[in-house]
This record gives structure tokens, sequence and C-alpha cells, in this order.
């Protein structure tokens, strides 16, 4: 139950300080007490990514969000007994607390069964051209450029073997024999890494006809190999289980300042007018899980991006969730997009 403490909230927090106690530790929970540490409620991950999704402000009190009864263990508790009450209500972590409701400690799944080795398949996408970042890429694949003295691909692998994962798939097409040259077989990281090419441009969606169908036979995780993120994908996997879905899209807020006055009329009558909104929408952040009837839905040599292939699963059974990524996230897509991330990348991947 080492460093449970690092994680109590006090009564009255904003969410979004909140989000910053959570998010320096590895528990994935917020423990909101009173000034006599009485516990009051928990805040997880989920909750905040539920309120992310209902664009609920980060400036709100904690409270607002918290589940106010949660599960909680006693001391007395044996490893047997805790273990299975979290298999019963489906919980990563219960709060420990004494007959007076004081918290005493934190029972996490992680530190009772010790670390998993996910068996998810991971998918990654590194086959385009990167022609936005010329005269780079003109000899060297984009996902092969160094951010803080190394490939960017190398720093997404090392982010997903920290989590568990050993079982990759890479998506070549530009220059594939560097990437296969770097990475290998994988052993230089313990992993596997086989690799599929395509001939030509599929698409983000189309090089899942590529993959072997008959190995893939749980949720697959899919993401662009330009990307810098520092998401939770341990949360994203947790999340796409409790929706049942057929796939589930990371998604990102995205803000733009209107640089007018926006008007509301009625017929020819003018009712408003908002000075230079902020407007505030979710945008795709390229990383997905898949179910495998999705993945086994695309035909070898099928054309396709991935906001097309979702489009026809949308009203399809289960249909498909969103998950709200409010970790750092960078598309490294331009100029100054590879600028920036050289010097953000110091204090997060180093």
């Amino acid at each position: 139950m080492k460093d449970w403490q690092s994680v109590l909230v006090e009564s009255g927090t904003t969410l979004a300080r909140a989000v910053e106690i959570i998010d320096k530790s590895a528990l994935r929970i917020g423990l909101v007490v009173d000034d006599s540490r009485r516990l009051l409620g928990t805040v997880t991950d989920g909750d905040i990514r539920r309120a992310l999704l209902d664009h609920i402000s980060f400036d709100v009190p904690v409270n607002e969000v918290m589940c106010v009864f949660p599960k909680v263990a006693r001391p007395d508790w044996g490893r047997e007994r805790v273990l299975a009450a979290m298999e019963n209500d489906v919980l990563l972590q219960l709060p420990v607390v004494d007959s007076e409701g004081i918290i005493v400690g934190l029972q996490t799944l992680h530190e009772l069964i010790g670390k998993k080795s996910l068996s998810t398949p991971v998918f990654i996408m590194a086959g385009g051209f990167g022609t936005r970042l010329h005269p780079l890429t003109e000899q060297c694949p984009k996902p092969l450029l160094k951010v803080g003295g190394k490939p960017i691909l190398e720093l997404t692998l090392e982010r997903l073997i920290e989590f568990g994962f050993h079982n990759f798939y890479i998506s070549t097409h530009f220059l594939s024999e560097m990437i296969r040259d770097y990475f290998g077989n994988g052993e230089k990281w313990g992993v596997s890494i086989s690799y599929t090419r395509e001939e030509s441009p599929l698409g983000t969606g189309g090089a899942l006809g590529l993959l072997p169908h008959d190995e893939i036979n749980e949720p697959l995780l899919l993401m662009n190999g330009d990307l810098l993120t520092t998401l939770n994908f341990e949360s994203l996997l947790d999340f796409h289980n409790e929706q049942n879905c057929a796939a589930t899209m990371a998604v990102r807020t995205y803000e733009h300042q209107v640089p007018f006055g926006v008007i509301e009329n009625e017929g020819c009558r003018l009712r408003s007018i908002v000075e230079k909104p902020l407007q505030k929408c979710f945008v795709n952040a390229g990383v997905y899980v898949l179910q495998p009837e999705i993945v086994k839905s695309v035909d070898e040599g099928t054309v396709v991006d991935m906001p097309d292939l979702l489009e026809n699963w949308i009203g399809v059974g289960s249909g498909v969730s969103t998950f709200p990524l409010n970790e750092y996230w960078l598309d490294i897509g331009r100029m100054d997009d590879f600028n920036r991330a050289q010097i953000e990348s110091r204090n997060l991947f180093q």
C-alpha cells in the first residue's frame, strides 16, 4: 500500500488539481478526505473521463464528480478477501478505512497480483510519407525522426512496454526497410515485433487487412506511429471493456477562438451577439481499440481510413465509444510540431 497518501485530495479541491494529483501517481485514483482524513469519496480515472465527455469544467470541486459511496476494505482483511471484493465489483483499487471511516491505506490490484503481461496485440501505423516534414523525411521515415535522442516510434514502443504490451505489429510502406532494420524482431526490447507492408497506401484502416486475422482473437490496440502521448493505455483498455462496444476511439478536446462576433437570429430578427466565442469540440486522437470482428472485416487490399471504417460500425450492435484523452498528446505532422516535441519531450520521455 505504498504511496497511497500521495493521492489524498482535500474536500473542495478543484477537479483540475485532483487530476494533477492522480497523474503524478500510478494509482489512478484520488481519495477525497476531510480535515480528519475521513474518507468522503473517491475519484478515478474513469470518473474524470466521464466528466470530460459531459464537458464539466475542471474548475468545479472534485466533490461534484466523485463517487460518494465507494467500496472499502477493513484493515484486518486478508489478501484473498480483498481480491474477492475487487473481483466481485470489478475494481482496480480498494480504499482501506478503520471503524471511524478514517483512511488508513489503499489496496491495488497491481500490487496484489504483480505487473501483468498484456496479451493485447498492438498495431502501429508507420507507413506514411511525412511530406510536410521535408526535407527531414526525404531519406528517413517520419517514425524514425529523433525526438530527444530517440526515434519517435521507439519512444512509443517503450511507453507501451511499460504497460506490459509485448506483442507488436508495425505497418510499413515508405522506406520500410529502415524501420525493419532498426527494430528487428523486437528482441532488443524483449518483445515480439512483426511487420506488414503496404505495396500501395491503403489508409489507416486498410492496413488491418494485412494482419494475420487468425491471430487476432482479442481487442487490438491501434495507433498512429507519429504520436507522442503519455496516455494511460491500461485505462483505455479498461474503459473499452467496460463499455462492451465494438470499438473505442480516443478523442481530444480541441478549442477554436472564433475571430468574429457570432450572431444568433430567428428569421430576420437578431436575438444575441457573442463576441469572439471560444468553441470546443472533440477530435480524433489517432488511438483506437478494436474488437476482432472489426479487424477481420477488412479484406486484404481494401483501401479505407479508420474514421470511414468506424462510421460503418456506429449503428451496428454495441456501436463505437469515445475515450477522452486528457494526458499529453502531440501529433507530429508539421515542422513546428517537431520542434515543439524536442522541447516538451525533455520532461516527459527522458
